[in-house]
């Protein structure tokens, strides 16, 4: 029986052979380079691309070059400058370089299947366009998996080539639809050894909280949730005060059987008194997803832009241009300015009125950073009257909540704050959030609101937690302790690493560039049943080094640093091959 198809990154002993096929390949066989007297044909990228190999066994088929952006320097360079071409100053472009097969097997699967692992690895490190230089004569070929010429070709030896481009959404749903049966034949005995999973999420956005499918989320086996540590998602740490528990339990078959008062009137009435604000300022939802789906479907068309921070919380790309279909731009966060919001960019970015929504989540998920509030009002102020701005402030309790703009959105029509009740009060399960508007917005909101949005579990435990905020300033102010504690002990594993604290219930790890994967080291911690968060599909900016690690008690958290140090000690020792976690395998995670 043959080997089955191995897709693979390159590893060293690979290289020679790479070296030698591109001589043999774009030298011998098409003139593009003159021959080289060691029949080697390299270049000044080879240390900055990533090549994946296709293989059988001891055969290697043929392999793909991909330049990421923090390269800070693409292949096209080299016949075309960026001002030629502008489209080299994106952010997170990636050029897909030298896609060469073995003569013996340019009939088969190979050529595809680079194309497809290309593709998704650029999107598993948060790559949105590509870039590449098609040969003239295989145009066709290109335009049919949805690359479109940018109106540049490049001559280069005897070759002539069109420069093409396409943003990955596009391209993926091309993969997914138009091309879905030949992707499923790829997949076929394939062993994908590859750091993200073959597919893509089926609703297109990544999320935390593979660990429920650890737990299986069957529901049958829940005694699991004693042995998995979830810190892949933002959920507390702590339970929910005292009387949400209590209340509850006081007569649970009557909370579930019993249908909630119809519009949360007082759930309502609780957030006006705790935060006073009037009632009529405020709408709730079953969670904050649901408010930016339900508003952001009400007030964005395929034609308004939208600016978002980036990176930031991924389902608001994920409704604007995915659901929508928004023109969306970004306002790049900078590694080395530390991730902060700078008020004076994002005020740059706004002036002109070109946008019709600015979305900040403050503090920022996942950097952790927060704006100032008052340096945001001054922003805002200064913004033309014709930008909407949503402010997210999930995480707000965890800097201050005197630092909200609550007050200001009741009364600027301008202006929408946000606020989960479920990371910061320990309600995730039970799902409820509110939004706060000037009274004309807020009453359209309510119109489309359906009924019951937030069910009776939701509305008690809400209102309960409101009216204990000691016990949750409390909670709050141990978090801080807990996250720099587990921070010092991050850091003391391994110093190559940088381990950036923040304000919020999360910390990040960035890995050094010739270290293992986020992805690799969250999938080797899953083998001790603890769950990080890769961050990589979120932004280019993590360069696909970042992970995310939720905030747990002190047992948990001692449990993550044992679990990373275990981690780096067998991918350093090279003892990982990619292989199943458990008998019980996720759709999330590496497929194999």
């Amino acid at each position: 029986m043959a080997p089955a198809l191995q897709l693979r990154r390159a590893i060293p002993d690979d290289l020679d052979w790479i070296h030698e096929l591109r001589h043999r390949v774009y030298s011998k066989e098409l003139g593009q380079h003159a021959p080289d007297p060691t029949g080697r044909l390299r270049d000044a990228l080879d240390g900055d691309n990533v090549y994946l190999v296709v293989a059988r066994g001891a055969d290697r088929l043929g392999f793909v070059s991909i330049t990421p952006p923090w390269a800070g320097r693409y292949g096209l360079e080299r016949y075309l400058t960026r001002d030629e071409l502008p489209l080299l100053t994106e952010d997170a472009l990636f050029e897909v370089r030298i896609l060469t097969v073995e003569p013996r097997w340019r009939s088969t699967m190979a050529a595809p299947l680079l194309m497809f692992a290309a593709l998704r690895w650029i999107a598993s490190r948060g790559g949105r366009r590509v870039v590449v230089m098609g040969r003239t004569e295989l145009l066709d070929m290109y335009r049919a998996v949805g690359l479109r010429p940018t109106g540049h070709s490049v001559h280069s030896g005897a070759l002539s080539f069109e420069v093409l481009t396409g943003a990955v959404i596009e391209l993926m749903k091309t993969a997914m639809g138009q091309y879905a049966g030949a992707v499923e034949r790829l997949r076929a005995g394939l062993d994908w050894q590859l750091d993200m999973p073959f597919l893509p999420r089926a609703d297109g956005c990544e999320h935390g909280g593979a660990s429920f499918a650890a737990i299986g989320t069957d529901f049958r086996s829940l005694h699991r949730r004693r042995q998995v540590v979830a810190a892949d998602v933002l959920d507390a740490w702590f339970p929910p005060a005292p009387e949400v528990t209590a209340v509850l339990a006081e007569d649970p078959a009557w909370t579930a059987r019993t249908s909630p008062p119809t519009g949360a009137e007082g759930l309502l009435a609780e957030i006006a008194t705790a935060r006073a604000l009037p009632v009529e300022a405020l709408s709730v939802g079953a969670g904050s997803s649901d408010l930016i789906f339900r508003a952001f479907g009400r007030w964005l068309t395929p034609e308004s832009r939208v600016l978002l921070l980036d990176p930031s919380y991924g389902e608001y790309a994920h409704v604007t241009q995915e659901v929508i279909g928004c023109r969306v731009d970004r306002l790049p966060l900078r590694r080395a300015d530390g991730w902060r919001i700078d008020p004076a960019r994002l005020a740059a970015a706004t002036r002109s009125g070109r946008y019709d929504l600015v979305v900040v989540v403050n503090p920022n998920n996942p950097t952790g950073r927060q704006l100032p509030g008052a340096e945001l009002r001054s922003v805002i102020a200064d913004s033309p009257k014709a930008t909407r701005w949503w402010i997210d402030e999930a995480y707000l309790g965890y800097v201050g909540l005197s630092e909200s703009l609550a007050d200001l959105a009741a009364v600027d029509p301008r202006v929408v704050v946000c606020s989960s009740l479920s990371k910061m009060y320990a309600l995730s399960g039970v799902r409820a959030a509110y939004l706060v508007a000037e009274p004309t917005v807020t009453e359209q909101l309510r119109r489309w609101t359906p009924p019951w949005a937030v069910s009776l579990p939701a509305q008690l435990a809400a209102v309960a937690a409101l009216r204990d905020p000691s016990y949750y300033a409390d909670r709050w102010a141990q978090t801080h302790t807990l996250r720099h504690q587990l921070a010092g002990d991050l850091a003391a594993v391994d110093g190559s690493a940088t381990i950036d604290e923040a304000v919020g219930n999360f910390l990040t790890v960035t890995l050094p560039p010739d270290g293992p994967s986020a992805a690799t080291l969250v999938h080797e911690c899953r083998r001790s049943d603890v769950y990080l968060r890769d961050l990589s599909p979120m932004s280019t900016a993590y360069e696909g080094r970042t992970l995310r690690i939720a905030v747990r008690g002190s047992t948990e958290n001692a449990r993550i640093v044992a679990a990373y140090r275990t981690a780096l000690d067998v991918l350093r020792s090279g003892g990982s091959a990619l292989g199943p976690v458990s008998p019980r395998m996720h759709t999330d995670m590496i497929t194999r």
